[in-house]
């Protein structure tokens, strides 16, 4: 089900921004408009990047086996770096094409149809943006959440595409490379946000404190557990793994204990985040949980 869902919303984002490129290209190649020139090659690096997270980022959904142990969670961040990494590329393009026409002179020509099209894209992106949204409120995936910030960034970029468009209407055509360039620094922008986020997930990053501290509350919940201490959480992709230490009554069974192991492991998993657990059940009466307690809390 959550493969069908993201599939399908990378392919509405697919086609409309092929929709949006042949407008935006067609109107900014036959009145010289950098502004949507800029825009429509945006869309065309939304294009490419959006049939990346299509084609690779499915990848996070297959089982693990024997090449991924720990199954393909990082194919997801992986492909939301990719969509980061040729913003920022394309925005610097932009950014000096923009500063080009500035410094050697104008020569986009204004036509009414550049507004309509413009308000077209306007229309066509915000329907992309609220349906990748909507659906990625179940599905929590990077790269449907880089695809959706990128859409809002192009109601951001087509804005000010359209201002630079109305410049060149009341009689300032350098409106439009200023439009432009302002188009560059939002993707830019937009880019370096997304590429940072998904290396904070392909590098083992720990989760916010908040959140690991919720994740350590559900295991003292349990009336078995006395102390937990060598704690570890970490991102496996966009999912976090968790590792500790539970001091338990020394005189369980096997069995008992084995029972315990996976109740405490079902408990931690109940946090949305968590893909997998990994616990060691220690005898009570070690003191490590108490002593770990105080190497965090005294002062140095």
């Amino acid at each position: 089900m959550n493969q069908s869902t993201r599939s399908l919303s990378i392919s509405l984002s697919l086609s409309i921004n092929a929709l949006k490129i042949g407008v935006e290209g067609t109107l900014g190649l036959l009145t010289g408009s950098l502004a949507l020139t800029a825009d429509a090659a945006h869309s065309v690096a939304d294009l490419l990047a959006s049939g990346v997270v299509l084609i690779w980022g499915r990848s996070a959904f297959d089982d693990a086996n024997d090449s991924h142990p720990h199954g393909h969670n990082r194919f997801e961040p992986l492909s939301a770096l990719f969509v980061g990494g040729v913003l920022v590329l394309l925005g610097l393009k932009l950014l000096y094409d923009a500063a080009h026409s500035i410094l050697t002179g104008v020569s986009a020509e204004y036509s009414i149809w550049l507004v309509l099209g413009l308000l077209f894209a306007l229309g066509d992106m915000y329907l992309c943006y609220w349906y990748t949204q909507y659906k990625n409120q179940e599905l929590q995936l990077p790269s449907l959440r880089a695809l959706a910030a990128d859409s809002l960034n192009d109601l951001y970029t087509t804005g000010a595409a359209l201002v630079g468009v109305l410049g060149m209407a009341v009689g300032y055509p350098i409106f439009d490379p200023i439009a432009g360039g302002i188009v560059s620094l939002l993707v830019i922008h937009q880019g370096v946000d997304i590429s940072r986020e998904n290396i904070q997930y392909l590098a083992d990053s720990a989760p916010p404190a908040s959140e690991q501290e919720a994740i350590k509350q559900q295991i003292r919940e349990h009336s078995a557990v006395h102390g937990i201490h060598d704690f570890v959480a970490y991102y496996s992709g966009h999912m976090v793994e968790v590792e500790f230490h539970a001091e338990v009554d020394q005189d369980l069974t096997v069995v008992e204990a084995h029972d315990l192991e996976s109740d405490l492991r079902q408990r931690v998993r109940e946090v949305e985040s968590v893909s997998d657990v990994h616990v060691h059940l220690d005898p009570a009466g070690l003191g490590e949980w108490k002593e770990a307690d105080d190497s965090v809390t005294s002062p140095a």
